[in-house]
């Protein structure tokens, strides 16, 4: 169902918000050199990363509790419209080839569906019923963890997402950059980036995105880090889809054990190419099956397994 608010409500409400807020100091900016254009966007990009500072405690508070249900086999999924939604689908997308994830463990849902990602879908982002028709497939538990995310903090599809993900029991997450959002206040974890008035009125893909992008970053990355998927800063858990990832997985096992070239080979041969495999096999000195072995007995944490041995 799309919404059917008074129009004069709804301009009020955007009036009110700081991402929609017009900049009279920039009402000239279409005059000016495109060196000084390129100068003041690289000056308001640099605050972001100020503004995620300040919700760090936040930020680090939802990603220990989210950590914990993924660590029990709970998922992560995203739910946003427009740039947001595009958003979280993009990180969604990175974590099988960066952490070898199942691609069923972090999902981005966008609404109007995937054609959404290249398109605009006129009217998705305004229906909670929506969102709660993209989310009752997946059969949510109390273990799964689901990210509203909404530049403006009043997208009814993104609040939508984390009422119905609240109603079965999931842990909420509402990323917003505006303050006192509904959508903060909808969710368990409200992580509101509030980044100012945008450089072109209103279009939040340019700082807020940039915020939502640093805060999911931080989201997937930090959470696949407590869940051993790293080991120190080494992605340990890569997927060697091609030629590029086939040369970083050598490289992340010749960083982790200063191994030669012919060892690392034969310990990547051994293991199906699984880097944490083979690392343990050549730092704890053990054959394929049994690396297979003490992973497994360490949850997958290859430092826990390396500990085991000694």
């Amino acid at each position: 169902m799309t919404s059917t608010s008074d129009p004069r409500d709804l301009r009020a409400e955007l009036g009110s918000l700081t991402t929609e807020a017009f900049r009279p100091d920039l009402a000239g900016i279409d005059r000016l050199p495109t060196l000084d254009i390129a100068r003041l966007m690289n000056g308001e990009d640099a605050t972001v990363a100020g503004a995620v500072a300040a919700r760090l405690p936040q930020i680090a508070a939802a990603i220990d509790a989210l950590a914990e249900r993924m660590a029990r086999g709970g998922r992560l999924v995203y739910a946003g419209a427009g740039t947001a939604g595009r958003l979280g689908v993009l990180d969604a997308s990175e974590c099988p080839p960066t952490f070898n994830t199942d691609p069923s463990r972090v999902v981005g849902l966008i609404a109007g569906g995937p054609q959404a990602v290249v398109t605009s879908v006129e009217g998705a982002e305004d229906s909670r019923e929506l969102a709660r028709a993209d989310l009752e497939p997946l059969g949510l538990t109390p273990d799964d963890t689901v990210v509203g995310i909404s530049a403006s903090g009043r997208t009814p599809y993104a609040i939508g997402a984390v009422e119905y993900a609240r109603s079965r029991g999931s842990l909420t997450i509402g990323l917003a950059c505006n303050a006192d959002s509904p959508l903060a206040a909808a969710a368990e974890h409200g992580v509101e980036i509030v980044v100012g008035p945008e450089l072109l009125t209103g279009s939040t893909r340019l700082k807020a995105g940039t915020a939502q992008k640093l805060v999911l970053n931080m989201l997937s990355t930090i959470t696949m880090i407590r869940l051993g998927k790293t080991y120190g800063n080494l992605m340990v858990d890569v997927r060697a889809s091609n030629d590029k990832l086939r040369a970083r997985s050598h490289r992340i096992v010749a960083l982790a054990t200063g191994a030669g070239d012919e060892e690392i080979e034969r310990a990547l041969a051994a293991t199906d190419g699984e880097v944490k495999n083979a690392i343990l096999t050549i730092l704890a000195d053990v054959d394929g099956p049994t690396a297979a072995r003490l992973l497994a007995e360490s949850d997958g944490h290859l430092r826990a397994a390396l500990d085991s041995r000694t």
